[in-house]
């Protein structure tokens, strides 16, 4: 738990003297997690907020001595009196407080920490604050390790630095009169691919124009820290370039040598350790020695034979996590001074490693004492507190107190802090765990050999100081009494040891271990003198209840976790923190998607769960407006608009008590646009009206129109002569239509027999069954007319 920075913070710190402050926030929710309690100490190991009542008597018959254990005010409310309540607190001592030093001192180490140690006792989840503050201070000590790359490209760039070692010096007097530098140098390793293994080109990696060249190489340290300006300019002018084949160099194997090799470079064990490293190029990463067979990985040690990394071509380069580490251990703070071209490598770079800037070069390097100067600036204004490897299952936050302007947006680091200016920071520690014993861990700005010790052990074990070594008369005078638990002596149970192991009447015992007849303890449990000791879940917890019916394992989960992680888990049902429900308190509590635009909850017509409307039977979510599945209130509420607006219909004796359902109606000259409803009133005239239902199940709203539509009476004689005349046109067309139908049949029966005229085979002048005589006789007299 940490603090935010109002100004009331501020006065606190101010009135507590910059001591220990516990933080409970009166509006957190204390809860008490009980898991297997058997005793004081598991009691207190169960959770922050646990607390045992040692009161004699607390326990009611039958209830477990896991009762004990609650939270305060529950312990208070069953009513165990505040002194017989046992709440270890945390405990914060300083060991160490020494003031803090204005300024660097020339025989002592200067104090830029306070506190300087410290002890602290927690309770296992029980989160501790204290204050720390940090002053740096004027004229600290600084020693600068200029480390260049000396591949071919660079060629300018060193003949550049040849001529400003005079403006070196001036710049590290202006930071500070103690201040010292160092030089060394480097390429890549001496193998291919990586450089060229000929024998003459690995003794002159160089072009053939060039005349002056050293051999190839990969790290050379040239110059340990020194105040001399002479003899750096001495070293750095008899520097010569080198070269190597592809383009990324071996820096992360340069810097981590310069960084492990304390002795060598000269690091001293108080001041502020800069590395300035300049190149124009990219840099090898573990891995990729293996381009060259280089198969063992770095293992951040320190390799130096005559000045030389002795193991350049045995080991792989460093990743960037080891460089980082390294760095961090050691307090160096990386300025990489890189050329345009290399600016978003190296500020991703100085992104992996803290306390570490980037500037750019210029072509061959003359501003680079202004970029230090700059770069330096940048460093040293902002003030970066972590720590270094936590005990397992501890945790610590920082809030920053910084001054003008308000705190960073990163927690423990304040920007713009000037030498001499003190800044402060809350360090909140919490232990989740008992500890078997004491840890320390160190807490400090990153790039500072200043650091605080924390002393850490927790409270897990109370102090009850009601140990009765005789045999006491609440347990019978069979036991002795601690925590208020009765301890009992061989041969006796119970919780005021008042059976024996041998009791005669044992049924009776069992039987008093049998929910409703049932299995003793729930098969769950050992039945001792009448009382069920339950058994422990695999997972550590146990069974509780009278019966040992309850477990806090089997819960529903929600996201994978019991009870959603918004709840505890009891006798199998989660009970959930305050501002969640559900049966997994998967849900916050909440109405806000349940909320109609006119401010009803589901429309009266269902309840808000989960931040969803339940309807009730038939009502469709969101809102719980429509229920197609409900007949619609044009056929339901037809007889009360005929009964409420005509006083018509089976209601029109007890209109108001039956048709409460509409409790406003109005009679209108004309309704709103769109379909109307309408129903039939008993002299059959249709009555047009308009339904809206308000929030609840039954509840409406109706406009009725004034003006029925009712049918018109029949005209008799206009029906008799209308079916008169019917009947005789349609006996007409019946009678026409017989006589179209006899002569179509005519018709059909005439041309049927013209056919089969047509077909005959006889001639017109011959009778087919005549038969002419076989003799013939002429008239001579007849003349042939």
């Amino acid at each position: 738990m940490t603090l935010e920075m109002y100004p009331c913070v501020s006065l606190l710190l101010l009135l507590m003297g910059r001591g220990a402050i516990p933080l409970v926030l009166s509006q957190e929710v204390k809860v008490c997690s009980k898991t297997v309690i058997n005793s004081c100490n598991d009691c207190i190991k169960s959770g922050a907020y646990c607390t045992w009542c040692k009161q004699l008597n607390f326990i009611k018959p039958g209830e477990q001595e896991a009762a004990r254990c609650d939270t305060w005010a529950q312990l208070v409310e069953r009513g165990c009196m505040e002194g017989d309540i046992i709440s270890p607190d945390n405990t914060f001592s300083f060991s160490k407080n020494v003031a803090l030093s204005n300024t660097a001192l020339d025989k002592e180490e200067p104090i830029q920490l306070r506190p300087q140690e410290v002890n602290l006792k927690l309770r296992p989840g029980l989160p501790h604050t204290f204050t720390l503050d940090f002053q740096r201070v004027e004229g600290y000590p600084v020693d600068l390790y200029y480390l260049m790359d000396l591949s071919y490209s660079m060629e300018d760039d060193l003949r550049s630095i040849k001529t400003l070692g005079n403006e070196l010096f001036n710049a590290l007097q202006g930071i500070t009169k103690k201040g010292r530098i160092g030089f060394g140098s480097f390429v890549d390793k001496t193998v291919l691919p990586f450089t060229n293994t000929n024998p003459e080109k690995l003794n002159k990696p160089c072009a053939e124009a060039e005349m002056y060249c050293q051999p190839a190489f990969g790290y050379r340290h040239v110059l340990s820290m020194t105040e001399n300006k002479t003899e750096f300019e001495s070293k750095v002018n008899k520097q010569r370039i080198s070269g190597n084949l592809d383009s990324p160099e071996g820096t992360l194997d340069a810097i981590m040598q310069a960084a492990v090799c304390g002795d060598r470079i000269g690091w001293r064990n108080s001041s502020t350790r800069l590395i300035v490293l300049t190149t124009d190029d990219g840099f090898h990463m573990a891995g990729d020695g293996k381009l060259a067979g280089i198969l063992e990985p770095n293992d951040e040690r320190c390799y130096m034979d005559n000045n030389l990394y002795s193991k350049s071509n045995e080991m792989d380069y460093p990743s960037v996590g080891q460089v980082a580490n390294q760095l961090e251990k050691n307090n160096i703070q990386p300025i990489f001074a890189v050329t345009k071209n290399m600016e978003n490598v190296y500020r991703e770079l100085s992104k992996m490693i803290p306390k570490s800037e980037v500037g750019v070069l210029s072509a061959d390097s003359h501003n680079v004492v202004e970029l230090i100067k700059n770069a330096y600036n940048r460093l040293s204004s902002k003030v970066t507190v972590t720590h270094d490897a936590l005990p397992d299952n501890v945790r610590v936050t920082y809030t920053p107190l910084c001054p003008e302007g308000g705190p960073s947006r990163d927690k423990g680091v304040c920007n713009n802090v000037r030498v001499g200016q003190m800044v402060s920071f809350n360090v909140t520690v919490t232990a989740d765990e008992c500890m078997d014993s004491e840890m320390s861990f160190l807490i400090g700005p990153l790039g500072m050999k200043d650091k605080l010790k924390v002393s850490l052990s927790t409270l897990c074990k109370c102090e009850c100081n009601d140990l009765v070594l005789v045999e006491h008369q609440h347990c019978n005078g069979k036991g002795q009494v601690n925590c208020g638990m009765c301890s009992c002596k061989a041969g006796f149970v119970g919780q005021k040891c008042e059976c024996s192991i041998g009791e005669k009447d044992e049924s009776s015992l069992r039987a008093a271990c049998r929910k409703d007849n049932g299995t003793e303890c729930e098969g769950r449990g050992d039945c001792v003198c009448g009382i069920c000791q339950c058994h422990t879940l695999q997972g550590g917890s146990t069974y509780y209840g009278t019966h040992c019916e309850c477990e806090n394992e089997s819960c529903e989960k929600f996201q994978n976790k019991l009870c959603g992680g918004n709840g505890k888990c009891r006798c199998k049902n989660c009970e959930c923190n305050p501002g969640y429900e559900g049966t997994a308190c998967q849900c916050k509590k909440s109405d806000e998607q349940c909320r109609t635009p006119s401010g009803s909850v589901c429309s009266g017509r269902g309840t808000c769960q989960c931040n969803q409307c339940k309807c009730i039977e038939g009502y469709q979510r969101p809102y719980c407006l429509t229920c197609p599945a409900c007949q619609t209130p044009c056929i339901t509420k037809g007889k009360c608009i005929e009964c409420l607006g005509f006083q018509t219909g089976p209601f029109s004796k007890n209109c108001s008590q039956a048709c409460t359902s509409i409790n406003e109606f109005k009679m209108v000259e004309t309704l709103p646009p769109g379909k109307p409803c309408d129903v039939r009133d008993v002299e059959s005239c249709r009555v047009f009206f308009t339904v809206k239902q308000l929030d609840g199940e039954d509840t409406y709203t109706a406009q009725i129109l004034k003006t029925r539509e009712c049918p018109k009476l029949p005209n008799i004689y206009a029906i008799i002569g209308g079916s008169i005349a019917g009947v005789t046109v349609i006996g007409i067309l019946i009678l026409i239509l017989i006589k179209v139908l006899f002569h179509m049949k005519d018709l059909k029966e005439y041309r049927k027999f013209m056919n089969d005229a047509q077909k005959t085979k006889w001639s017109e002048n011959k009778n087919p069954i005549f038969q002419e005589a076989t003799t013939t006789v002429a008239n001579p007299t007849f003349s042939g007319e």
